[in-house]
């Protein structure tokens, strides 16, 4: 009996690598420092309509406000509180969203900072976005309660107290990150607070969530917290459904941290991925497309089950993070979108699609100097809203890349060709290549110098299909490129090496 109780207690700490997405919608968008109303909205004018699974929120939980420098977006990884007002909004606000995304069937997912609190450098005060009392020199914060006997201060066997050396795994979880309060997450009261604002982020009805800095944590201590968690609210998800668990774990190699440590508790983000692909769209160390005939684990990467994969995320589009100067963004955006669509296409991983902000880049000896800014905001600091322009974009700074044509219609693409295996590969030897997802899907891709002029097997039925990538399917026509598909599956691509998209992709929804 003893037994099964443990087994079944263990049980609720592992397996949550179910992104839980409704309809057979596959991917996440992150509306990185989105205001809460605005992606109310976004989930019912878009992200439902164009078959996004789910969405990954900024951290909600009570920050400080900073003004050296102005607002920066990392702030928002300074917690004071478990609070639920942040720069996005306040808990009205925050409730009204997870519900109407929901009610339109896009999931929530929320990016949590539990590994610390704010700085010991953030002195004491009310500079908080709930304007909730905080002294960071006594590592005091009386909303949570937490006082300086949940921290690590005694652990740490550095002299600064802060991380010293990667190499060191005491170090890197037990000291602090950038002077960041680490917080004992080995003490049981910590690990009840920590589980306690999950549980009532569940309790509104999020789908799960992306937790950061978990290097930084040992999985022994993330198994209990996540050993702690409800099941997802019946409201919207089955009875007894997990919720979904990715955790940051930067693991380029190198270092004796291994992302395989976290396997067990959920997925992880595969950074390698990210610093790959952009490598390979480059042609940088020599790599070309053609070598991607085994992308995925013969890449080295983690097991797909165990993958939550990217072209960047909002550290490492800004030289944050991993990844270093290969990471692909949407300042490179002719390569970002073959990028993302070859992403999109592939069957590796769980995909998230980046969604950004411009940001006044001023790059000196190589280093943007302007990466800590927030987002497009109001003299005092507050967010501004996001237009929508009337040919579909955003305005006033915000890019919106999930708005893209190229990258929307290959998230369709990807739902269209769920659970089919890559098959009928092609490559010319160098940056030219195709496949399919058995018979639901086709993309050719042409990074080379040259143009692309080749008959090939797609592998779909005979017919006349509308390329995503150059337009639309439009009633019972194509606003872009169509593709005939002879009766033995074959067809003819020609690809210019100075298109603006030189990439094509057809699949059975986009079928004349």
């Amino acid at each position: 009996m003893k037994l099964l109780i443990l087994v079944a207690l263990f049980g609720l700490s592992i397996a949550q690598h179910n992104p839980n997405t409704k309809y057979g919608r596959t991917s996440i968008v992150h509306l990185f420092e989105w205001r809460w109303a605005d992606i109310a909205a976004e989930c019912e004018r878009y992200l439902g309509p164009n078959g996004y699974g789910g969405v990954q929120i900024s951290p909600p939980s009570e920050h400080v406000k900073l003004t050296n420098p102005w607002h920066p977006w990392w702030q928002r990884y300074q917690p004071i509180a478990y609070n639920l007002c942040s720069r996005s909004g306040t808990e009205e606000e925050l409730r009204d969203m997870i519900t109407r995304c929901n009610n339109i069937g896009v999931n929530v997912y929320v990016d949590v900072v539990i590994n610390h609190m704010c700085k010991a450098s953030n002195g004491e005060g009310t500079h908080s976005s709930c304007g909730t009392y905080f002294n960071a020199n006594k590592e005091d914060f009386p909303s949570v309660p937490y006082s300086y006997l949940d921290f690590n201060d005694g652990k740490c066997k550095t002299g600064s107290g802060q991380i010293e050396n990667y190499s060191d795994i005491y170090q890197v979880r037990d000291c602090r990150l950038e002077n960041l309060l680490d917080l004992a997450m080995e003490k049981d009261y910590v690990r009840g607070k920590v589980a306690d604002y999950l549980n009532s982020l569940i309790d509104m009805g999020v789908a799960g969530f992306r937790v950061d800095a978990c290097k930084h944590m040992w999985p022994g201590d993330l198994s209990s917290v996540f050993g702690r968690l409800k099941t997802l609210n019946t409201k919207w998800f089955p009875s007894g459904t997990k919720p979904f668990i990715y955790q940051e774990v930067i693991d380029l190699g190198g270092e004796p941290i291994k992302a395989s440590e976290y396997f067990e508790l959920g997925r992880v983000t595969e950074f390698k991925h990210s610093a790959k692909i952009g490598t390979v769209f480059r042609k940088w160390d020599g790599e070309k497309l053609s070598y991607l005939k085994n992308w995925g684990e013969g890449w080295g990467f983690m097991p797909s089950d165990k993958a939550l994969v990217f072209v960047d995320n909002h550290d490492n589009q800004r030289g944050h993070g991993a990844g270093g100067a290969s990471v692909l963004t949407f300042w490179d955006s002719r390569l970002y979108k073959i990028a993302a669509g070859l992403m999109l296409a592939h069957p590796f991983g769980v995909t998230r699609v980046m969604s950004s902000y411009r940001w006044d880049r001023k790059i000196v000896n190589g280093k943007d100097e302007n990466d800590w800014m927030g987002p497009p905001s109001y003299s005092d600091g507050s967010t501004k809203p996001v237009p929508i322009n009337p040919d579909s974009t955003c305005g006033d700074g915000w890019v919106c890349e999930h708005r893209w044509r190229q990258i929307r219609n290959m998230v369709i693409f990807r739902n269209v060709v769920s659970g089919q295996p890559l098959s009928n590969w092609w490559d010319n030897g160098n940056n030219q290549i195709a496949f399919s997802r058995g018979s639901k899907g086709f993309i050719v891709i042409n990074n080379d110098d040259w143009g692309l002029n080749e008959t090939l097997n797609t592998g779909l039925p005979g017919g006349m299909y509308c390329d995503v990538i150059s337009g639309d399917k439009s009633g019972g026509s194509c606003t872009g490129k169509q593709i005939s598909v002879g009766s033995d599956g074959r067809a003819t691509f020609s690809i210019s090496n100075t298109e603006e998209d030189p990439f094509i992709a057809i699949h059975a929804d986009s079928k004349l």
